[in-house]
């Protein structure tokens, strides 16, 4: 990573270089695969990524357990209290997070529909009265200063609170640290944000701001607290390093999912599935648990708020689409339909994903200009939904009520309902307003409605779908917090209920059965996920007998859209510029050794085990590595051989060396010291923290003259990797274990040659920055 690079400064104009190539950076003129930001054509760059509104630096994260003498004292001090006291505050970390993460939830969800129920109510209103120019600019100017409210909050305050969140998220739990995504600031912003942009009825969804949200309550009780008002507890300290908050952020993750489906095992596969890298059986455990304690809150709100005492909130605003009381009759030949949606879902959601690249791209040029030019994008686009939301049922025919059906039921003029009256007269309904004119909860839930073949008209159903293909393309990418679940579900769910229509003659399935299939097959056909989305489909519906059709359609949909294209948040991380290892290494990268790729880098920089002041401060000073081998020369091996060797102690971090540095740990001579010196000075809870600049050390001429023990510092268990190991081999070691740094050691080592030839990082490692050094694999992967 940038700080971890194995690349002197020479000079300043590397960084110039890289700001110059930052600011000419020209979205079109790149092709599809390639991100929006310019490289350096080298290995080890300093990379650059879009967080939020900047483009910064940014650096990898510390996943592996530093062994060095001050953990191992520390870990063999221990008691069995003090195990049992980490282990209980893990769970209660755990505990918190979904308690935490619901309750948002439900402050959300209850702002959501409440601002938006009056809304709706008012706007009827005025239809009632045919009063159709003031509903319009009641609805219009409503939904305006919902999203400027949520809109200037994402451009001013908390630019990284925009979008989902997913992507970066995704990032992080591989190994990327993406600065101010996970801050109190960013919180804040993305609850109001969410709430202003949803109660405005933009075509987007609480999903993915709830999966960040959670992610960050996540890591601010992590760290104890915001970065300005950290609680300093002894024991909460242990958890403020990057290997604990990754834990709590996959806790945080699921029960952002869990929120917002109330789907607690989809929450924990999403996770799995979708954003975590490394995964293991305790994670399982603890990431369950806090999505159970989500779905408890939910429950017990669901539950209050059927006593009436939550305004206008009922079921609303957690979407449900209950049909376990629905008989699901399939037989051999409704396969047909099922695999027709499947391949639909695929082609469609590999072209939804192509189309919203090219608008992303568009719209990074819009936002270069400004933050007045975001501002007014965002509400360009809300100005345009509530146009399209409250015109075009006007063009819809009107609908008479089924006679069987009650009064009460159609027509209704209330915020929700199946057959809303709208500008019909009495006994009437407007199917597309039952459509537009509602929350987007209440859209799907309408569109999923079962037992109703004729409630839709079929030109409905295609303004519907075109109109919501058009929003889904414009609203993502604009300056307010936003998700792609509910777009793709209201995508989805149009072409599939029309489907159901076409074929409704030949198939045994219920229209709002097919909605629920096309919703899942352009999740799956953009998303690529199929296993977590399957059970949250299933925790969303409530019946088990739609298990086999789902899975189907699931398969048939991500095989059809891998065939042309990446899932939609690895086309995000592309743009972004985020460094994200997938998990399957190109086939070329097994034609080429990690010593040929260290043997184009700059000579790897190390220090003696007792180093002189001066030439650590010169190391931090003109390079932006992370990690140096300590090497000791002179070493007579174990083993009796009578010549000297240079032994490789390990590798030291950059945050440990400005510690000891900042701390004065200096020697008068060059010696070894003793273990209760280091201990009086240092704790492994001290050294867990990243924090500091060589910037801010001061250090005296006659300091420079003096020396530091760097042996109780060192990591004595690094990774090391043959020179002639693949490429495909050390990416798949990096990725799984979730490294920083990788070194590279000689197959053969002869007297006097250094036992480190080169470091390994996660930017070296990357196909696209192999392939500008090594350009004529290109030619070997197009074969």
């Amino acid at each position: 990573m940038g700080d971890e690079s194995n690349q002197p400064k020479e000079s300043t104009s590397i960084n110039e270089n890289m700001e110059e190539e930052a600011e000419e950076r020209d979205p079109e003129s790149n092709p599809l695969n390639e991100p929006l930001l310019k490289r350096n054509r080298t290995l080890s760059s300093n990379p650059l990524a879009l967080v939020g509104a900047k483009v910064s630096y940014i650096e990898s994260l510390d996943y592996e357990i530093n062994e060095n003498d001050l953990f191992k004292q520390d870990w063999r001090s221990r008691s069995r209290a003090q195990v049992f006291q980490y282990i209980f505050l893990k769970w209660s970390l755990a505990f918190l997070v979904g308690l935490l993460t619901g309750i948002i939830a439900t402050l959300i969800n209850l702002a959501v529909e409440n601002i938006a129920g009056f809304k709706l109510l008012a706007v009827v209103k005025y239809i009632q009265n045919e009063r159709y120019l003031m509903g319009f600019l009641y609805f219009t100017g409503t939904n305006f200063i919902l999203t400027f409210i949520a809109a200037i909050l994402c451009v001013c305050f908390a630019p990284t609170a925009a979008g989902p969140g997913i992507p970066e998220i995704k990032a992080y739990l591989n190994g990327v640290d993406t600065p101010n995504m996970f801050g109190a600031t960013t919180l804040f912003v993305k609850i109001i944000g969410s709430i202003g942009a949803v109660a405005a009825g933009l075509d987007l969804g609480k999903e993915g701001p709830l999966v960040h949200i959670g992610s960050c309550i996540a890591s601010i009780l992590g760290q104890g607290g915001p970065d300005n008002y950290r609680i300093k507890w002894r024991w909460l300290r242990y958890f403020n390093n990057d290997r604990d908050r990754r834990d709590l952020i996959t806790c945080g993750a699921s029960s952002g999912v869990c929120a917002a489906f109330r789907a607690p095992v989809g929450g924990v596969l999403f996770s799995l599935e979708e954003v975590a890298t490394w995964w293991r059986s305790a994670l399982l455990w603890r990431t369950f648990f806090s999505t159970a304690v989500v779905v408890v809150v939910l429950r017990a709100t669901i539950e209050l708020c059927h006593k009436g005492k939550c305004g206008l909130f009922g079921e609303g605003g957690l979407i449900m689409f209950d049909v376990s009381n629905v008989t699901v009759r399939y037989h051999v030949m409704d396969v047909i339909p099922v695999v027709i949606i499947g391949v639909l879902g695929g082609l469609l959601g590999s072209l939804y994903n192509y189309l919203l690249h090219k608008v992303l791209r568009l719209y990074n040029l819009i936002n270069q200009k400004g933050k007045i030019y975001k501002l007014l994008l965002a509400l360009s686009v809300a100005v345009f939904t509530s146009v399209c939301q409250y015109g075009l049922p006007f063009f819809a025919k009107c609908t008479p009520c089924n006679p069987s059906l009650p009064e009460s039921v159609c027509p209704t003029n209330g915020r929700s309902g199946n057959f809303k009256q709208f500008n019909c007269p009495n006994g009437y309904y407007n199917d597309l307003a039952t459509l537009l004119l509602t929350t987007n909860d209440d859209a799907v839930r309408n569109i999923f409605s079962t037992n109703t073949p004729y409630e839709y008209q079929p030109s409905s159903i295609i303004i519907f779908f075109a109109l919501y293909c058009i929003l889904g393309l414009i609203t993502f990418g604009i300056a307010v917090p936003s998700g792609l679940f509910l777009p793709i579900i209201l995508m989805g769910s149009g072409y599939g209920r029309l489907l159901g229509i076409i074929m409704g003659p030949h198939t045994n399935i219920d229209q709002g059965l097919f909605a629920v299939l096309g919703a899942a097959s352009l999740m799956a056909g953009s998303m690529r996920m199929t296993v977590s989305l399957c059970v949250i489909f299933l925790e969303l519906t409530n019946n088990l007998l739609l298990l086999p059709i789902t899975m189907i359609v699931l398969l048939i949909a991500k095989s059809v859209g891998d065939s042309f294209n990446p899932s939609i948040y690895d086309i995000i991380l592309h743009l972004k510029g985020l460094p994200f290892m997938d998990s399957n290494p190109e086939p070329w990268m097994r034609n080429l050794t990690v010593g040929e790729l260290v043997d184009v880098k700059p000579q790897v920089v190390g220090f003696r085990g007792v180093e002189k002041v001066a030439n650590i401060v010169n190391a931090l000073r003109n390079t932006t590595h992370n990690g140096f081998p300590v090497m000791d020369g002179g070493v007579v091996p174990p083993n009796g051989m009578a010549s000297e060797v240079t032994e490789l102690h390990g590798i030291i971090l950059r945050a440990h060396l400005i510690k000891v540095l900042k701390k004065k740990w200096f020697l008068a001579e060059r010696r070894r010291t003793e273990e209760w010196e280091v201990r009086g000075k240092f704790t492994w809870v001290e050294l867990a923290e990243r924090e500091g600049n060589i910037e801010d050390v001061a250090i005296t001429k006659d300091e420079m003259e003096m020396f530091v023990d760097l042996h109780p510092f060192t990591n004595t268990t690094p990774f090391t990797a043959l020179e002639s190991m693949s490429v495909a081999k050390a990416l798949v070691l990096f990725r799984q274990v979730g490294l920083r740094h990788m070194l590279v050691v000689p197959k053969y080592q002869a007297s006097g040659v250094s036992p480190v030839i080169g470091i390994l990082t996660r930017q070296d490692l990357l196909a696209y920055n192999i392939l500008t050094v090594f350009p004529h694999l290109a030619k070997s992967k197009r074969k």
